[in-house]
């Protein structure tokens, strides 16, 4: 890292990220494409441009695997991740060597898109729920090594962040129950090791494991595959007494049913194993 320049998020945590998908595009002798038909000292525009209307996500990432590929390249951004575009709105401007733009261009591409249709397909989820009180989240279910990056385009398009890993929240599923006996008992050995400022959610798949983790004080509950009906009498039972999370198989066709039971929180883990790409294109303009 050049000496001052400030640590980003992208350089602490994903540079790594990015440079293994150079390395696997570029192979074990580069863009032999490229370097063929491109003189050295060419250097020209390309311009980002979104070909279809959605949510934005993955701008530094996008900017960051251009300068890894070529630090003389700059990136300009015309708006920030998060933001809302038509098709044929123009996102970026990169500017450098064409030799390193052209051979960047499809792994940056990859992440933006990818992660644009992260932010895209929450945001639809959001927007389906507005008014209801519920709250969209996601789940562990990433792509591996992208974590990071797909959990922030959920913040992007509008929704929040379940636990991040294994460390962060205790998840209690239902072979932890299995293995330990039952909800009460669980539930005892989960907050004998828990510390204070950890939370302590718990799944349950019946109304009567619900009154028993209420029984034990747990934290939030997670409703796994209940019923509508199920789950309006679970809002009822509970009567705020625990943060209520609705979960499996949720998604565009079924979340505002859910929503309007009166849960608290609403995971989804379609938004990132199963979102589909945001088409952007980048083009030279100027060389």
């Amino acid at each position: 890292m050049p000496r001052g320049k400030a640590c980003t998020m992208i350089d602490l945590l994903v540079d790594d990220l990015l440079v293994r998908a150079l390395r696997e595009d570029l192979g074990r002798t580069g863009d032999i494409t490229t370097d063929g038909i491109v003189p050295a000292d060419a250097a020209g525009r390309a311009r980002a441009v979104a070909r279809a209307a959605g949510v934005i996500s993955g701008l530094e990432a996008f900017a960051r695997t251009f300068a890894l590929v070529d630090p003389r390249i700059a990136t300009t951004l015309h708006l920030a991740d998060g933001a809302r575009v038509e098709r044929g709105t123009a996102i970026a401007d990169v500017t450098g060597p064409l030799r390193g733009i052209l051979t960047g261009e499809r792994t940056a591409l990859n992440f933006l898109c990818h992660l644009s249709g992260v932010a895209t397909a929450t945001r639809r989820m959001v927007d389906l729920t507005a008014g209801t009180g519920a709250t969209i989240i996601d789940t562990r279910k990433t792509t591996p090594g992208m974590r990071a990056l797909e959990k922030a385009a959920v913040r992007h398009g509008g929704g929040m962040n379940h636990r991040f890993g294994l460390d962060d929240a205790i998840l209690i599923k239902d072979n932890h129950i299995a293995v330990a006996g039952g909800i009460r008992a669980v539930l005892t050995r989960a907050r004998a090791v828990a510390g204070h400022l950890v939370k302590i959610e718990i799944e349950v798949d019946s109304l009567e494991q619900l009154d028993e983790a209420l029984d034990a004080r747990a934290d939030i509950i997670l409703l796994d595959n209940f019923s509508l009906d199920q789950t309006r009498a679970a809002v009822e039972r509970t009567a705020g007494r625990a943060l209520l999370e609705s979960s499996g198989g949720i998604d565009e066709t079924t979340v505002a049913a859910v929503a309007a039971t009166g849960v608290d929180l609403i995971s989804s883990g379609a938004i990132t194993h199963s979102a589909r790409v945001l088409d952007v294109g980048l083009d030279i303009d100027e060389a």
